[in-house]
């Protein structure tokens, strides 16, 4: 923050344009699709290459925007994109997720639980429904470690971490403004805060409960299958408790922060590089990097060694997911055009012929956007699409906007980059040794799972 306060000084850019969508070409859209591509094959075609350097692949695609940008369209809207990237979203994005991330790997859920297939779907279902409470980050954080060592001697093991990214990271977060940010976004934006869980809880338990029991049988095949395993390296244990329990004083703390940010009405605007910040903002994202600092303090050495804590899942995630906000500004630019934008043939798609929004095709658009592109953003394109008044929204136009919320949220677990969460328990079960299936295998899996579940959910819901 204070470093972006420098730069509102400088001469020249103060009070930057926002980019006009409707005057790019789509060929401004390579760079975005080039750090996806290199997220799906490098992985694959140069395992060693891609983990000792993706930061600087990440790095490369977004100069590869900036330069030319700046070039032909001048340094101050350049810069001005640049810092509303950083202090509109990703600087408040990264820092929650370091929050969450730091405060709930300080919690250690102490003993073991065999991972038998109950088991295993009693904890994804007890992570789904902490993830509406505490947000889809910190459910994650708190439930992958415990579910990882409950199944460290099962020989099949990525399925769980599969469906704990469908359920966990993603399904879960989907009944208040503080499961997933998209939902959060509707919040400041006047949505209700209840509003989600009295509208798209037939469709979340639907999903939910479809899930869970897919898991199930697919575990108990599994389970079958192994027959005698290998001996536990953690053996079961009767007593259930939690280590680092000051982590959960600072998680309600973090609670309380989102929410302040929401409610807080009418604090003063600051102007930097043309970006407003709030006052609320700036205090909520202080309090989140002091609670962190407070974590790491109090949290014993011997807890976040319990929990094999590092910062490896977080600096991925960080490094690409900057790369993915700033390339992704010419594409939300094209897609904010409209009709007569680039993108337009996506824009017209939603709107039947009487000119009414259709909601089957708010869902499926909203959700394949979200599954590529970050999920908050989209649902900003297609809020503002649909009218971007959220008194009718929330009312006569409830079930567009239900469908752009289920789409959003849903359809996040589509693919590893569809939800921050999901690139970090990745991280976190490779960490473990677990082999989790490459970009376009987890494609196959929510291909296979997931999208003949969005189809039922379209003809009982979205019709």
């Amino acid at each position: 923050m204070v470093a972006a306060g420098v730069l509102g000084f400088l001469p020249g850019f103060a009070g930057a344009a926002e980019i006009d969508g409707g005057a790019l070409s789509v060929w401004w859209s390579i760079p975005f699709a080039g750090i996806l591509l290199s997220i799906a094959l490098l992985p694959l075609l140069a395992p060693a290459f891609w983990h000792h350097h993706f930061g600087k692949v990440s790095a490369a695609w977004t100069l590869a925007f900036f330069i030319p940008f700046a070039a032909l369209f001048g340094p101050a809207l350049a810069g001005g994109s640049l810092v509303h990237a950083l202090l509109a979203e990703y600087i408040p994005f990264i820092v929650l997720l370091t929050a969450l991330y730091t405060i709930a790997g300080g919690i250690f859920i102490r003993g073991n639980l065999h991972g038998s297939p109950a088991r295993n779907t009693g904890l994804l279902a007890i992570g789904t429904v902490l993830a509406s409470v505490m947000g889809t980050t910190g459910a994650s954080m708190l439930m992958i470690r415990p579910l990882i060592r409950a199944n460290d001697n099962r020989n099949h093991k990525t399925h769980v971490v599969v469906f704990f990214i469908f359920l966990v990271s993603n399904v879960g977060g989907s009944l208040t403004p503080l499961g997933d940010p998209p939902l959060f976004l509707g919040f400041l934006k006047g949505v209700d805060f209840f509003w989600t869980l009295r509208h798209i809880f037939p469709e979340t338990l639907f999903l939910a409960g479809s899930l869970l029991v897919i898991f199930y049988l697919l575990d108990s095949w599994y389970y079958r299958k192994e027959g005698v395993l290998p001996v536990d390296p953690t053996p079961d244990t009767r007593r259930i408790g939690f280590d680092g329990g000051i982590n959960f004083w600072l998680l309600a703390g973090v609670v309380a922060l989102v929410l302040m940010s929401g409610f807080w009405q009418g604090a003063p605007v600051f102007r930097v590089w043309g970006t407003e910040v709030g006052l609320q903002g700036m205090v909520r994202d202080a309090g989140l990097v002091a609670l962190t600092l407070i974590s790491l303090k109090l949290t014993p050495a011997s807890v976040q060694h319990s929990n094999q804590f590092s910062w490896g899942p977080m600096q991925e995630v960080a490094k690409l997911f900057a790369g993915i906000f700033l390339t992704i500004i010419p594409v939300i630019a094209m897609l904010r055009a409209g009709a007569d934008g680039p993108f337009g043939a996506v824009v017209s798609a939603v709107t039947r012929p009487d000119g009414q929004p259709d909601p089957a095709m708010y869902f499926w658009a909203t959700g394949a956007l979200s599954s590529f592109l970050d999920n908050a953003p989209t649902y900003l394109v297609f809020f503002n699409t649909a009218g971007g008044d959220p008194t009718l929204l929330m009312t006569a136009l409830a079930p567009t906007l239900a469908a752009i919320s289920a789409g959003a949220v849903f359809m996040g677990a589509n693919s590893y980059i569809g939800n921050a969460p999901n690139l970090m328990v990745k991280a976190i079960a490779e960490d473990r040794g677990i082999n989790m299936p490459s970009f376009l295998g987890y494609l196959a899996w929510s291909g296979a799972v997931l999208v003949p579940l969005f189809v039922v959910m379209t003809f009982i819901w979205f019709k």
